[in-house]
């Protein structure tokens, strides 16, 4: 059975800080089963978008699990921004999420093609 939307972000930020990193709410969704996007800042100029893995990546062991890809890797923050309005545009029940980590980590399971 897979969590809410707001349960999972909610333990996110908490994943997020516990590590030491500033994570935020910039956008929040629809609490059952909106879409969850994360802004992940390297606090240098360069930063990177994760969102659902399309469904085609899933596999059975996988069901009930969030899996995330990457959909913008290390570009200005201007690349990220275009492309969460292009989605906003799809979906405008999103979660954006900012996680700020110059070590670059995503507290997030990468769904991997099969």
């Amino acid at each position: 059975m897979r969590v809410t939307s707001d349960f999972w972000v909610g333990g996110y930020l908490r994943r997020a800080m516990v590590e030491g990193c500033f994570t935020s709410v910039v956008k929040r969704g629809a609490e059952e089963a909106g879409a969850i996007f994360i802004i992940l800042n390297y606090c240098n100029g360069e930063f990177s978008l994760f969102g659902p893995a399309p469904q085609s990546m899933f596999d059975e062991k996988a069901e009930g699990e969030r899996l995330f890809a990457i959909l913008v890797e290390k570009q200005p923050e201007q690349v990220v921004l275009d492309r969460l309005e292009s989605e906003k545009r799809f979906d405008s029940d999103l979660w954006i999420i900012e996680n700020e980590d110059r070590a670059g980590r995503s507290f997030l399971q990468l769904a991997r093609a099969c």
